[in-house]
């Protein structure tokens, strides 16, 4: 008998009236709002626009869940394309089914466009958002819970998650390892390790960012092992932690290469800033200094017109000579 365990929501649907509120959808949108939030406040302290992240997001959101969703649907494509299946439901993104690899990687390309649009550099854009994204990565996986879906090896701890039977998709209740419990609290702790490398280390040129990827692998790679959903293996190993293993690996060499090619940080991430905040200085303190400039300068033309009067009229008295004396004793 299983005396504690955390419990599964009973739907992963709420309906405010007619409309339903989907807890995948709910943690996937708070997530975004959180990603962009800290992403723009970190991006200001670097020197950059308020608003410019959100406007960068604006192409990096879409491309990230289209990037998210065929990633899962093409290394899943049996749930969708096969005897039985309905393709239709490949579409049905709130139902899960996001695929962290082709979010990064397609929101990573959104986020390049955006950041062309805008004439600022890529990576100092991706390290100002890293550790959100890290956060909104542990906030999404909060939507699985909601879903009943990837969870764990059966288990019996006092933290196990307790998952209902599902004949149609066959699942079977028991209690499982709670992998996306395991992967939110990973993410936040990648969060933290991003935020606190950055500012002892003054991380520059996207090496805030793979180190974000990097730091979030190793837990992915541990979390796979424990996952039980149907999954592609090679040579042993489930495809993600293959994909694990892959990106790490790219993220630590570019970390290594920038650090040799590019030490230190960007000194200006969006031009734009640069010179807005230099045009605020020309119409301030140094218009101040042009008119006390001009105020010492009259004063100095002043004093010479007048040592030049005083002068004149000491010349002219020496050309009249000695007064009379009759003229003294008036």
């Amino acid at each position: 008998m299983d005396l504690a365990y955390i419990p599964s929501p009973s739907s992963g649907v709420i309906y405010l009236g007619p409309i339903p509120l989907r807890g995948y959808a709910f943690c996937i949108i708070i997530g975004v709002f959180v990603a962009v939030w800290l992403g723009g406040r970190r991006w200001v302290a670097r020197g950059g626009q308020v608003g410019t992240v959100a406007d960068i997001a604006v192409w990096a959101v879409p491309f990230g869940l289209v990037g998210g969703r065929l990633y899962h649907v093409i290394t899943d494509y049996e749930l969708y394309f096969t005897d039985g299946r309905d393709w239709v439901d490949a579409f049905k993104i709130w139902e899960g089914g996001l695929g962290i690899w082709g979010a990064i990687a397609m929101g990573a390309l959104g986020a390049w466009i955006g950041c062309r649009r805008r004439g600022i550099p890529l990576p100092a854009y991706a390290d100002a958002v890293a550790p959100g994204i890290a956060f909104a990565q542990a906030i999404g996986r909060w939507g699985n819970w909601f879903n009943q879906e990837l969870y764990g090896k059966k288990s019996d701890l006092p933290w196990a998650l307790k998952i209902d039977a599902d004949p149609g998709i066959g699942r079977v209740a028991g209690t499982y390892q709670p992998t996306f419990l395991y992967e939110s609290l990973w993410c936040v702790g990648v969060a933290l390790l991003v935020i606190w490398a950055d500012r002892k280390f003054k991380l520059g040129h996207g090496r805030a960012f793979a180190l974000y990827v990097a730091a979030y692998t190793v837990g992915r790679f541990w979390v796979e092992y424990l996952r039980v959903d149907t999954a592609h293996h090679v040579l042993g190993l489930r495809l993600n932690n293959w994909t694990a293993v892959a990106v790490f690996l790219a993220a630590v060499v570019y970390f290594v290469l920038s650090a040799k090619r590019s030490p230190g940080r960007e000194e200006v991430v969006e031009p734009a800033a640069v010179a807005e905040a230099g045009e605020g200085e020309d119409s301030g303190e140094p218009a101040r200094e042009d008119s006390g400039e001009a105020d010492i300068k009259a004063t100095a033309e002043t004093k010479a017109k007048g040592e030049a009067k005083a002068d004149g009229a000491a010349e002219a008295k020496a050309e009249a000579g000695p007064a009379e004396p009759a003229e003294q004793s008036q």
